[in-house]
């Protein structure tokens, strides 16, 4: 299945604590489902020291959100869209926006 999120997207969060949120995807974790987004699900684990890191401490970083839950962001008009498929001219598999049929891939 052809991926409808990728890495670099803008995405809004659609439920959960961080619904509204909007963020830059990070990483994609296709084998789970899941994706990062910079600045959405947030979560401190606290860490012994270790020899790499001697100090130790509370880290915060983000945590894999399901993709389900997240929505592109319309490059048009800045709302929330689905993504669709369709072969361009050249005959490659392009994403665009259903909201506005704008291309996503450039």
């Amino acid at each position: 299945m052809a991926a409808k999120v990728k890495k670099g997207d803008r995405v809004v969060v659609l439920t959960g604590r961080n619904k509204g949120t909007e963020g830059e995807v990070l990483k994609v974790i296709t084998a789970d489902g899941r994706v990062l987004v910079r600045g959405v699900n947030v979560v401190k684990r606290h860490t012994k020291p270790t020899q790499d890191d001697p100090q130790g401490g509370i880290r915060t970083f983000e945590a894999p959100i399901q993709a389900s839950n997240v929505a592109l962001i319309d490059p048009r008009d800045g709302k929330p869209t689905r993504v669709g498929f369709k072969i361009d001219e050249h005959g490659r598999k392009t994403r665009y926006a259903k909201r506005s049929g704008e291309a996503l891939d450039v």
